[in-house]
């Protein structure tokens, strides 16, 4: 499986990028670094890549009632990366479609 593994296409998201254009997140493997991040940007979209934040969030605990009892389990871990684009550089994420 690659660095990263999908765009975060949200509201949220979407009003960060329209705030700062250059400014875009990703859902990327929990064990990649900033560097790796960077690399793998740089060699999916060929951009120029300034700055990588990242944010961990483990998985929430849920549980619902069920005929048969309670079921309880645990949504899984995530990794989300924010990436700073060079000042003029854009990414299209709805060219393919």
């Amino acid at each position: 499986m690659g660095i990263i593994i999908k765009p975060i296409i949200t509201e949220k998201m979407t009003a960060v990028s329209e705030k700062m254009p250059t400014r875009y997140g990703f859902l990327v493997d929990k064990h990649a670094n900033k560097i790796q991040i960077k690399q793998a940007v740089k060699e999916i979209y060929g951009k120029e890549v300034v700055d990588v934040n990242t944010m961990n969030y483990s998985g929430k605990h849920k549980s619902r009632n069920t005929k048969s009892g309670v079921i309880s389990g645990k949504t899984k871990a995530v990794k989300k990366a924010i990436v700073t684009l060079a000042e003029g550089e854009t990414i299209d994420f709805y060219s393919n479609i």
